[in-house]
């Protein structure tokens, strides 16, 4: 019985959902905005290292007093 009234509420469920009304596509405006390629002069030191990621490498080789070995 259980399983009946199961089915059965599973079907009205689906029936109610295909009986929905559709509306129709809502269609969006698009804008357009001009792109301004003005760049600041600014004062600022590049640095030149001779291997790739070299400052990534030293920031993740750092030692603690904690990482050394010791002797039992």
């Amino acid at each position: 019985m259980k399983a009946i009234v199961t089915l059965i509420f599973i079907l009205l469920i689906g029936f109610a959902a295909q009986a929905q009304e559709t509306t129709a596509e809502v269609k969006v405006e698009t804008a357009t905005k001009e792109i301004v390629t003005a760049t600041a002069k600014e004062n600022s030191v590049a640095r030149l290292y001779r291997f790739k990621n070299s400052r990534i490498k030293k920031e993740l080789s750092f030692k603690t007093s904690k990482n050394t070995a010791k002797l039992a």
